[in-house]
């Protein structure tokens, strides 16, 4: 049987003075999964995640949150929703403890129940130690882990993640990944927005890409990396003034080579070992040293490059707020 959908969306449309930030998106997003919406900045994903939450009005198109019409139905789908954005939404001149029983209290806790479920979120997100601290002496991580714990005060069944961990270190990164999956196993369903693929292989049962505010692909994780190869060698250089040297070494070696965001590394899609192998011994005889390299997945740009024929650093990012 096919499974319940927590969020239909068909044609949405938002466009912000002559540019369309988002163009016809379509989304079938099934409950009780974690469901990616992949894409650069400024590929549409936070405006897609503000109408979807009835934070903005769709220009057109239509869209269904656990069974209420986002435009119709706008307080419904409210009470049934929690959004962690891209920001952190706490107060910064309270202690973490603080934040938590305010919100409490908004939502309707009595001051026991409120206490009681703030000091119970603390202990469950790794912050009991900092809970008296002001938030603005928390780290990143910890402000983060606070900011989604505020999300959760009551347990949606829905949840937003819009860049969950960008900016975060790893160890960080992978406490936000497994509070995500711990929310799946009780439940919740979660749309994750992220420009991460390898976010996406961690989290998500499904995903789609999003590019210049249009769907461009539908599918897993592994699925999406297929199309840009089973294999890709990726080097990493000492010295990142070797660069274009480097590049133009494994272009004639294995084939076409992608820039990665880090100065000092490249990569080339690559499903044979031996070829791999010739293009690094290409490097070394002309002369380019290496501080490591490996044979391993595509990775975003290779996927994006694959799917647009541009790289993910090099879309043209569209407004995802009206100008003031």
């Amino acid at each position: 049987m096919p499974r319940e959908l927590a969020i239909e969306a068909t044609g949405l449309v938002k466009a912000f003075g002559a540019t369309r930030a988002v163009d016809g998106v379509d989304l079938a997003v099934p409950a009780g999964a974690v469901y990616g919406v992949l894409g650069p900045n400024g590929a549409g994903k936070t405006t897609t995640i503000r109408m979807l939450a009835t934070l903005l009005r769709p220009d057109a198109g239509s869209a269904c949150v656990l069974g209420h019409d986002v435009v119709g139905e706008a307080d419904a789908v409210r009470g049934a929703i929690s959004l962690t954005g891209q920001l952190a939404s706490v107060d910064e001149e309270l202690t973490g403890r603080e934040n938590l029983v305010l919100i409490a209290r908004l939502l309707g806790l009595g001051r026991a129940a409120a206490r009681a479920r703030a000091d119970e979120l603390l202990e469950a997100f790794g912050i009991s130690g900092a809970a008296g601290r002001l938030v603005k002496n928390y780290s990143g991580g910890m402000r983060r882990r606070l900011d989604i714990a505020a999300s959760l005060v009551v347990t949606p069944p829905l949840l937003f993640l819009d860049e969950p961990t960008t900016g975060l270190d790893p160890r960080s990164r992978t406490q936000v990944w497994e509070i995500a999956r711990a929310l799946v196993a009780e439940g919740t369903t979660i749309l994750l927005c992220t420009q991460y693929l390898e976010e996406a292989d961690q989290l998500a049962d499904g995903l789609v890409v999003i590019d210049r505010g249009r769907v461009i692909a539908e599918g897993t994780p592994g699925q999406l990396r297929s199309s840009a190869g089973s294999g890709s060698l990726h080097v990493r250089l000492i010295d990142p003034e070797q660069r274009p040297e480097a590049a133009r070494g494994l272009e004639q070696a294995v084939g076409p080579v992608v820039l990665e965001p880090d100065g000092a590394a490249l990569s080339a899609a690559c499903e044979d070992a031996a070829r791999a192998a010739a293009g690094v011994a290409e490097l070394a005889r002309a002369g380019v040293a290496l501080a490591d390299f490996s044979l391993g997945r595509p990775s975003l740009d290779e996927v994006f490059l694959a799917l647009t024929g541009h790289l993910a650093a090099d879309a043209a990012p569209v407004p995802e707020e009206q100008p003031s």
